[in-house]
């Protein structure tokens, strides 16, 4: 294969959006995933304004809308009283007029697929899998890529798209493990005809109770329902896909509004995940060598940003590799410098809204009544940062 190949080392979203924005600049990229097949685990995301207008420039949008749902509101309750905290209309023409993009939910199976497909079209994309990528060497002209099973890949470029454990950023960063958090999440997808009579289907609910939250919404055009539910825990598990306990679910809920115990009661097996993170860092980058999504900039779902912040670095930094050429160390640095205050801005946003979703007491008091004197005819108004997204270069088009 030819050395003037870009490596990215993993094969998630992030990986395969960076894949199809570099092809699109028309560089040959080499991806490794370290799996046997190319595969993400079955859970939800929501994906805002900001990537719906990335999936327009990687020319995706007719194969997202396909599969996505796009929810009337984003909706957060109280999960003790039932009461309604407050509602973005996220389906509104305001909100569609504001932002010029939807909101949407997905199947994370299906965003994956999606991406898959568009980059096996393409004549310049070569995927591998069963290559875990263990160590590089950056040799000043080219890369060299090891694997655990011994091949050694080389190429003009890397890019560590390997996730929360990256191996790259081991090398690259040396910072240790990753944060953990405190709070465990339980994930499970229920078929629709079973959601309880009274519960919204065409809305995203966020059920805000005391260290604890359940989210659900629909998915995969209607057809199931995704539930997450999250708690306060020191349990520590390393890995995404783990069973759960059904009993420590039940009791960490227990008292919560009956809403919340029906649709919880409608499930028999969930998987389990630890939410880590880490801390924001500048720099990420080194000669031909950078980082990209959870391998860049981990952040904990309250934002549910994961996939839509990697998306963005894949094509930002697509467009910082088209401007330089092979000058690989100043695109890459330049990357990094239009992306990690606004993802820094998310992760630490993201750690507030944890705070926020589990309050109690007075503390939670004090949320419903900031929340709830939000501006209905500007709705999201105060996520203008956040969804109005990248301009063409691939920096922040909003600024304040």
């Amino acid at each position: 294969m030819s050395d003037d190949q870009i490596i990215i080392a993993g094969g998630g979203i992030g990986g395969f959006a960076a894949a199809l924005a570099l092809s699109q600049k028309g560089r040959a990229v080499k991806l490794l995933e370290q799996a046997s097949e190319f595969a993400e685990v079955g859970a939800g995301i929501q994906i805002g304004p900001n990537v719906f207008k990335m999936f327009e420039v990687l020319g995706v949008t007719d194969a997202i809308n396909d599969v996505a749902v796009f929810p009337d509101n984003l909706v957060m309750r109280d999960a003790l009283t039932g009461d309604r905290i407050t509602s973005v209309p996220v389906g509104s023409d305001a909100f569609r007029a504001r932002y010029k993009y939807p909101y949407g939910v997905i199947y994370r199976p299906d965003l994956h697929n999606v991406l898959i497909n568009a980059c096996a079209a393409s004549p310049l994309v070569e995927l591998q899998v069963l290559q875990k990528v263990t160590s590089y060497e950056d040799a000043g002209d080219k890369v060299r890529v090891m694997t655990e099973g011994g091949v050694t890949h080389e190429g003009a470029a890397l890019i560590g798209a390997d996730g929360l454990w990256s191996c790259v950023r081991g090398q690259l960063v040396g910072d240790g493990k990753p944060r953990v958090s405190g709070h465990i999440a339980y994930r499970a997808v229920l078929p629709t005809p079973e959601v309880p009579d009274g519960i919204d289907r065409n809305n995203v609910v966020l059920w805000a109770g005391p260290r604890t939250h359940l989210v659900h919404y629909p998915l995969h055009k209607g057809e199931i329902f995704n539930l997450v539910a999250v708690f306060h825990s020191d349990r520590y598990e390393e890995g995404w896909d783990t069973y759960g306990d059904p009993e420590e679910l039940t009791t960490r809920f227990q008292g919560q509004h009956g809403d919340v115990a029906a649709m919880m009661g409608k499930i028999e097996s969930w998987r389990m995940w630890v939410l880590c993170d880490r801390d924001p860092i500048r720099d990420w980058s080194k000669g031909r060598v950078a980082l990209l999504g959870d391998a860049a900039h981990p952040m904990l779902q309250y934002l549910a940003q994961g996939a839509c912040m990697a998306t963005e670095d894949g094509v930002c930094l697509a467009t910082r590799v088209a401007a330089n050429g092979d000058d690989f160390e100043t695109a890459f640095r330049e990357y990094q410098q239009l992306r990690y205050l606004r993802t820094s801005r998310v992760q630490l946003t993201a750690r507030l809204f944890g705070d926020i979703y589990h309050a109690e007491g007075a503390t939670a008091d004090l949320r419903s009544q900031m929340l709830g004197a939000q501006d209905p005819t500007k709705p999201g108004e105060g996520m203008a940062w956040l969804y109005e997204g990248l301009d063409e270069t691939g920096a922040q088009q909003f600024k304040s």
